[in-house]
């Protein structure tokens, strides 16, 4: 049995926070929660669910390919929403990122998010 590997890149938003950006098992990579921070500076950066769901969604293609995975090797999806009204908003930018065998997706509203942000996204994928 292969031992869990923890997987940190500069290249995407760190936050600081007591946990992984990823952890990578037995061939698959487990994702952390990503949201609207800018990967370049590490700022929050709140805005339309729209901009917010674009940040979250390039923090995880940018940590899935410095992995060795990719977004068409993503499993699973799980979505945060702050409101949920904003469900078809946020639908028009990951159809962007999730054009064609689209994994298996959970979307939720939650009744509070980290940093007053509209969304967070984790995934799991296969490297």
């Amino acid at each position: 049995m292969e031992e869990k590997k923890v997987f940190q890149t500069d290249k995407a938003a760190v936050t600081g926070g007591p946990y992984s950006q990823a952890i990578i098992h037995n061939g698959i990579i487990y994702v952390s929660g990503m949201g609207a921070v800018d990967p370049q500076t590490n700022e929050i950066k709140l805005g339309t669910v729209e901009e917010e769901a674009e940040l979250g969604l390039e923090n995880l293609r940018i940590i899935l390919e410095e992995a060795g995975s990719s977004l068409d090797k993503v499993l699973t999806v799980t979505v945060y929403l702050l409101d949920i009204e904003e469900y078809t908003r946020f639908n028009e930018v990951y159809k962007k990122y999730f054009k064609e065998n689209r994994p298996a997706r959970t979307c939720i509203q939650a009744g509070s998010l980290p940093f007053n942000t509209r969304v967070e996204i984790t995934a799991t994928a296969y490297v």
